[in-house]
């Protein structure tokens, strides 16, 4: 139980300082402002337990849990945890979540991005 009050804090604080672009993000995805989904921020997504208990854990920069999308935004520090990056993925790919990861740079142009994350919403994006 203390363990999980330690995410949910964590994941609190991070709300709390968010950056900038992340802020500009969410002023467009919350209250179901795209195409009436849902989105949490700063979300915990637990992926498993060592043998001493703990959990191991992401938290998604957003999140919508209807059509199990995640969107990371990639800051400059991401040009170098590149491996890093991969391996979450394909962490979250195995819990059958779809990850979409968006450059600070293209949220210049914010209406293109919020096409990018619509069409990962619709019915069938991959056809």
């Amino acid at each position: 139980m203390e363990e999980r009050k330690n995410i949910t804090q964590l994941a609190r604080d991070l709300r709390k300082n968010q950056t900038s672009s992340e802020k500009i993000l969410w002023m467009n995805l919350r209250n179901r402002k795209l195409n009436g989904f849902k989105f949490n921020r700063q979300f915990p997504i637990v992926y498993g337990r060592d043998f001493n208990g703990t959990s191991h854990f992401f938290i998604a920069d957003f999140y919508c849990h209807e059509k199990k999308l995640v969107i990371e935004l990639d800051g400059k520090i991401h040009n170098f945890q590149k491996e890093y990056d991969k391996e979450r993925d394909s962490i979250l790919n195995q819990l059958g979540l779809n990850v979409i990861r968006i450059k600070n740079e293209e949220l210049e142009n914010i209406s293109k991005v919020l096409e990018k994350i619509s069409y990962e919403l619709s019915p069938n994006p991959s056809l």
